[in-house]
């Protein structure tokens, strides 16, 4: 720990610092510091968290691809009050199913994606159809051009985030996923949030090169309720820190099927994602076998086997990348959206400076 020591003395961002650390490829970061949940060995930082098997049963946790509750490795960190790290809950053979979702159907119209701000509407109809052939059968030669698939960033479900204003508002709606809606609600419910209504969802991702920066998510006008995080594809390292950009950072990786659960007082935390880096190999590596589902799989599930020419490009897809999934509750109950939508985004100081459409 003493080249993080040595980063942190100068507490003006230390956040900042670490971030560049981690995100830099020559000479390529020291990862000995990073917590791994996968290997599931309580420490120092990482202790065990009790989840409520009781409160989604085998049959409920199968319908969306995952292991009975009594299963889950979870853990929760020394000093993060409410943060939940879930490692790999998933059922053998179900996270292609959610990946297939990712790429397939969740950029499909009327849901928004980056490349609606430069493209009509017709041209981002079909992305998966777009991109299909060129991801199986890319042309020979040096020059590849990039399908649809390649170029696309960001994808909002439910209440469509507002990138320029930092908000959410009534009249910028599709409905939310209702397979996605149902994951979400499990989770949360055997974490002990009950009644988890998922109301908006941003999808990124990330290639090999990408990174996120270091951000706080609180354009929820409910904080009460926790943010839900799924990863599937590459790996990648998550910095989680506090409420200032001085205060002390933790290093994770984050693995395919992995889920975090940001609640209580980690809910409004800095957080980031440095780099992606490549699935480890093993009983945690990346799941490859995609059209095999479990057996035990209830016949009113959701999760539905994927296809030997979907998952043909949806492995293409993922050998170079990382897909990340927020889940969030926009509203309480009983709230509404103000008549004039206000957004506040947490500044370098740790101040809050306010932005109105």
């Amino acid at each position: 720990m003493v080249k993080m020591a040595v980063m942190l003395e100068n507490g003006e961002d230390a956040f900042r610092k670490i971030f560049k650390f981690y995100k830099r490829r020559n000479p390529p970061p020291d990862f000995s510091d990073v917590l791994d949940f996968s290997r599931g060995v309580p420490g120092d930082k990482i202790v065990p968290h009790i989840l409520d098997p009781a409160a989604v049963s085998d049959v409920e946790a199968a319908r969306v691809g995952l292991q009975p509750v009594r299963d889950w490795r979870a853990f929760g960190l020394r000093g993060y009050p409410g943060f939940i790290f879930i490692s790999n809950p998933f059922l053998l053979g179900s996270q292609p199913f959610w990946v297939r979702q990712c790429l397939k159907c969740y950029p499909q119209k009327p849901n928004i994606c980056n490349l609606d701000m430069h493209m009509s509407p017709s041209d981002t109809q079909d992305i998966w159809g777009k991109s299909v052939h060129g991801l199986c059968f890319p042309p020979s030669g040096k020059r590849v051009p990039k399908t649809l698939l390649d170029r696309l960033r960001w994808v909002t479900l439910g209440y469509h985030y507002n990138w320029d204003t930092k908000t959410y508002s009534a009249n910028h709606y599709s409905p939310f996923p209702t397979d996605l809606h149902l994951l979400a609600f499990q989770i949360t419910a055997a974490c002990g949030f009950p009644g988890f209504n998922a109301q908006a969802g941003i999808l990124n991702y990330y290639k090999t090169d990408s990174s996120l920066g270091i951000h706080v998510d609180e354009s929820e006008l409910d904080h009460s309720r926790p943010l839900l995080s799924f990863s599937f594809g590459q790996s990648a390292i998550f910095l989680l820190g506090g409420i200032r950009k001085q205060d002390p950072v933790t290093a994770m990786y984050m693995h395919s099927g992995d889920v975090m659960v940001m609640s209580g007082q980690s809910r409004l935390l800095y957080h980031a994602v440095p780099c992606i880096i490549p699935a480890p190999k093993g009983p945690a590596a990346l799941e490859v076998e995609g059209c095999s589902l479990a057996s035990s799989l209830p016949d009113s599930t959701v999760v539905e086997p994927v296809s030997v020419e979907d998952w043909a490009v949806c492995s293409r897809y993922i050998q170079s990348s990382r897909l990340n999934v927020t889940v969030r509750q926009v509203l309480g109950p009983g709230q509404t959206f103000p008549e004039t939508p206000f957004s506040h985004q947490r500044t370098d100081a740790g101040q809050t400076v306010g932005y109105h459409d």
